[in-house]
């Protein structure tokens, strides 16, 4: 099965060969991916390296914790890919846009206020979570419109933390 993959804008063709071998843009690797003790806790082994990752399904997009870094991640097969285009799908540009947790954690910092411009891209949030500092970011340009937390505060999973419009 083929998949388009998107990670931060970039998108990448992959295709599972088989239980062990994954195809990323015509490029092999081996693969073993198990969960930790049921948990949203992942290990993974690419060609031999080992890497630990935190996986949470999202609203629209896995969130996927690796290296300290959190990337929203798309995952859509060919189909799907091809009805959304037709249908013009993606964040919308007006309204108003919720960030919400992509897990529990506590928030570090909020290096926005309230009626500030914000660009596509520019960091909202840092929340902790796992020991490890996750750059929450605007998907879009727009105005932030309310902060729902504060630094030093601990969320939920899918707890709404401020509002862009």
């Amino acid at each position: 099965m083929k998949y388009i993959t998107t990670v931060d804008d970039k998108q990448f063709l992959v295709e599972i060969i088989d239980e062990k071998h994954v195809s990323v843009d015509g490029r092999m690797y081996e693969v073993d991916f198990e969960s930790v003790s049921g948990q949203p806790v992942y290990s993974l082994i690419v060609n031999g390296r080992s890497h630990e990752s935190y996986i949470q399904p999202g609203d629209d997009a896995w969130q996927v914790l690796l290296r300290g870094r959190l990337y929203p991640v798309k995952v859509e097969d060919e189909r799907e890919k091809r009805l959304r285009a037709a249908a013009g799908g993606g964040v919308a540009e007006t309204g108003e846009f919720h960030l919400k947790a992509p897990m529990p954690g506590l928030v570090v910092a909020v290096p926005v206020a309230e009626g500030e411009h914000v660009k596509k891209g520019q960091v909202l949030v840092i929340l902790e979570s796992m020991k490890m500092q996750n750059e929450l970011k605007s998907p879009r340009d727009g105005v932030v419109n309310r902060i729902r937390v504060r630094a030093g505060e601990s969320v939920a999973q899918k707890q709404a933390l401020l509002s862009v419009q």
